[in-house]
């Protein structure tokens, strides 16, 4: 198979880019509503709920939607969803609006992922690699998200918040364009019949995982520009740099962890970045000095290689549901993390923001105890599950 991304793949993974701006853009609008508003921690991490409580339990529902049938044209319009309720956000000054406006967007983030992890599966034809070319693209977006907000709102201030719509009307183009062949005849990403038996034992200790996984990283993401300002003593900029290695670390840990899991095994790559991450956390906190963004960007290879790789093995546990699969691995992956986070928040609140994060170092062993003794799935969905994608020529060409 070809290192690089077939043209679906490609269009995917740019659209997941333009969408994850906003999953990312809720923690990077955190300090400034701090500053601004003068909100608590406790208040503050509020905004980081709103943004995953619905989508905790939408998510999943939407991927059981997409197993009874697929929904292409849900891509461009969730994609639109996400950014305007980003861009509304800032302009009322009432925090109830605010946590509405964000809970839209979270509603538009989680209706986009589990059909947009159906058609990435497809068109990837069972490849680690190629799935991580779709998972980067999110991951790009996380981390585009801090400089772009920093640079809406530092200058504009939270006023400035529509202006943010603007990587949604990219994404609602790029998704559109993913979803029709090179010819304009309709829907190039189709899947065959699903088979297989579903290992729901498995699928249950997999996705425990990934709820530790997620409270690390979402709650990071909502605290960690906050923690390193007062660690360090820098401005904005220290702590928007911070957030920003955070999700940049993500770029190189999804595509290294699809290439190592086509080497080494998926199962194996999981179990070491989670060993990695009880490290690096630990670093992050108990460290001195300007080293933190060392432990910062260890921390982001921990999180990040077995991104995408959760997803595949989810969907291979589940044969007969990747989309029920991706709904829950990749709604896990940021909404379970945001529902912890307002207790994050008020036990800072009540001790100090670095006490708060102490509990983190602690969740990635229990992901890491989870995942012990699991076996690589027998399914391979993934390797049946897409058609040969039409050339422009007429020709059939393969999936990656």
């Amino acid at each position: 198979m070809s290192r690089r991304p077939n043209r679906s793949i490609t269009l995917l993974a740019l659209g997941h880019a333009c969408v994850d701006v906003y999953q990312g853009a809720v923690a990077a609008l955190v300090p400034f509503f701090v500053a601004e508003r003068a909100y608590s921690y406790a208040a503050a991490s509020g905004i980081v709920l709103a943004a995953a409580l619905l989508s905790t339990v939408v998510q999943p529902l939407f991927g059981v939607l997409t197993d009874r049938r697929p929904m292409p044209w849900l891509l461009p319009l969730s994609a639109l969803t996400g950014g305007a309720g980003v861009a509304l956000s800032g302009v009322g000054g009432s925090y109830a609006l605010t946590l509405a406006a964000v809970a839209v967007s979270g509603i538009g983030v989680a209706a986009y992922h589990p059909e947009a992890a159906r058609a990435a599966r497809a068109a990837a034809g069972g490849s680690n690699t190629a799935m991580g070319w779709f998972s980067l693209g999110g991951n790009v977006g996380f981390a585009l998200a801090p400089p772009l907000v920093a640079a809406v709102v530092a200058t504009g201030g939270l006023g400035a918040s529509p202006l943010l719509v603007l990587p949604a009307v990219a994404g609602a183009a790029l998704c559109a364009a993913a979803v029709r062949s090179p010819g304009g005849r309709g829907t190039v990403i189709r899947t065959a019949p699903a088979t297989g038996v579903d290992d729901w034992p498995s699928f249950a200790r997999l996705s425990g995982a990934i709820v530790c996984r997620s409270i690390v990283f979402v709650g990071l993401g909502a605290f960690i520009s906050l923690y390193v300002r007062q660690r360090t003593g820098g401005g904005e900029v220290a702590g928007t740099a911070a957030l920003f290695v955070l999700y940049a670390g993500g770029a190189l840990g999804t595509l290294a962890g699809g290439r190592l899991a086509d080497r080494y095994g998926r199962l194996s790559v999981v179990r070491r970045s989670y060993a990695l991450t009880v490290l690096a956390v630990a670093g992050v906190l108990l460290v001195p000095g300007p080293a933190v963004y060392l432990f910062v960007a260890l921390t982001s290879a921990g999180l990040y290689v077995p991104f995408a790789l959760h997803i595949t093995l989810g969907q291979d546990y589940l044969p007969r549901r990747p989309g029920t699969a991706s709904g829950v691995t990749l709604g896990l992956a940021v909404s379970v993390g945001g529902l912890a986070t307002p207790a994050l928040g008020a036990l800072a609140d009540a001790s100090s923001l670095r006490m708060a994060l102490v509990p983190l170092i602690a969740l990635p062993a229990v992901g890491r105890l989870l995942l012990r003794g699991l076996r690589e799935p027998t399914a391979a969905m993934g390797q049946s599950a897409a058609h040969r994608l039409p050339r422009r020529d007429g020709r059939r060409s393969a999936a990656t």
